[in-house]
């Protein structure tokens, strides 16, 4: 008698395309229907901000052993692939689960994901989904028009970039989810749509605002179809075969900030606006501006665009806050709690990955870090001294759910 094999879906898509918040939204939706999902992140950052931010949803936080985080490098290299084997023998020994979703990195290439999973024993590989930013797309490839002479080119240099990337992204999934649609109209949408089923006509197209893709959906699909990527297959083989040793492929490179002082707010606001531009793929995580003590805040940038999003309180300002409604109990543990700090502000820091052109990584991280506050600065700080904010007041908040 055959064991029914457990569905695999696959997260796939550029940096900055907005897989973490639609996984966020697929656990939160897994918890309120008792399902059991479980979950595997890549993150090519040591900071493994991603696998915090899923770490960090109720789901998770019930039962920690649904989650497998692999960081520091691209999942579709050949450590990638023996990290992702580690991690599914460990999730099918510790859970019995109805489905096991993986995000992958932004750099990730789907082809040696699909051929890992072609004749596993015990999973069976159902949706590869590719996550496409709208904006991205419109802004960079007018809709969608370049991307296929932007390959051709490429091919005729002899060149990979993450173009090749893109497109061998969108040939390999079985379903394209553009994102970001909000900030689109109607008939720019189907522009974008109508370019990319030319690369893909086998991939059903669909729209996601703010990762709003009901879960139920993802049990309806059927096996992945490896025949209509077998001609891929022998295509890239050769290619992706002198890649698989390569943990920043596609000429990219990763930094990595660390401090524990705040950022000046009009200081980094500049910076972004003079520096910030296409070439610095994406880059993500916690920190805190001088302007807002309290505010844990996370820093969500793709492209050109930055988004703020409150993920909490800092415990040292709620230690600070005189009517912080604490007991005296709660408030000595917290302030114990807080002793094992490294920083000299309490639990308060700013952790950062930026990825990008190798070209540009550097001297944008030099830039971000000429923003936080220098001694001098500090000192007026502590004695109360305003900063200068231009940074939006109304920014999201993260839930934890």
């Amino acid at each position: 008698m055959s064991v029914e094999k457990i569905p695999v879906v696959i997260l796939n898509g550029f940096l900055g395309s907005g897989k973490t918040t639609l996984f966020r939204s697929l656990l939160k939706q897994s918890r309120e229907k008792k399902l059991s999902i479980c979950a595997i992140v890549n993150d090519m950052s040591e900071l493994d901000i991603d696998g915090e931010l899923i770490a960090s949803t109720s789901a998770v936080e019930d039962d920690s052993k649904i989650l497998e985080s692999i960081s520091s490098f691209v999942l579709s290299s050949k450590l990638g692939i023996e990290k992702l084997d580690q991690s599914i023998i460990k999730l099918l020994s510790n859970n019995s689960p109805d489905m096991i979703i993986i995000e992958t990195s932004g750099s990730c290439h789907p082809m040696p994901l699909v051929k890992y999973f072609k004749n596993h024993e015990k999973i069976k590989l159902t949706g590869v989904f590719v996550l496409v930013d709208s904006v991205m797309i419109a802004h960079d490839f007018d809709y969608g028009k370049k991307l296929i002479p932007t390959m051709q080119q490429n091919i005729i240099n002899g060149k990979r970039d993450t173009v090749n990337l893109l497109i061998e992204q969108i040939l390999f999934c079985s379903h394209l989810i553009l994102t970001k649609v909000d900030k689109m109209q109607n008939d720019q949408l189907q522009e974008i749509a109508t370019q990319i089923k030319q690369i893909n006509p086998y991939a059903s197209t669909h729209s996601v605002v703010f990762g709003k893709l009901l879960i139920d959906s993802l049990f309806e699909i059927n096996e992945y179809n490896y025949f209509n990527v077998a001609n891929l297959f022998e295509e890239l083989q050769p290619t992706l075969k002198s890649e698989e040793n390569t943990e920043r492929p596609y000429n990219l490179a990763t930094k990595v900030i660390k401090d524990d002082r705040p950022f000046h707010p009009q200081r980094l606001w500049d910076v972004c606006h003079k520096y910030l531009d296409t070439r610095i793929y994406r880059s993500k995580g916690f920190f805190w501006l001088a302007s807002r003590n309290s505010q844990s805040l996370l820093w969500n940038q793709a492209a050109g665009g930055i988004n703020l999003a409150l993920m909490g309180t800092w415990r040292a300002a709620i230690v600070e806050d005189k009517n912080n409604g604490l007991l005296k109990e709660e408030l000595k543990l917290l302030k114990e709690n807080l002793k094992n700090e490294a920083g000299r502000f309490g639990d308060r820091r700013c952790d950062l990955t930026i990825i990008g052109h190798k070209d540009h990584v550097a001297q944008f991280s030099e830039k971000l870090k000429s923003c936080f506050l220098n001694d001098e600065e500090l000192k007026k700080w502590k004695r109360g001294m305003n900063f200068k904010d231009p940074w939006p007041k109304n920014i999201v908040n993260v839930k934890n759910k």
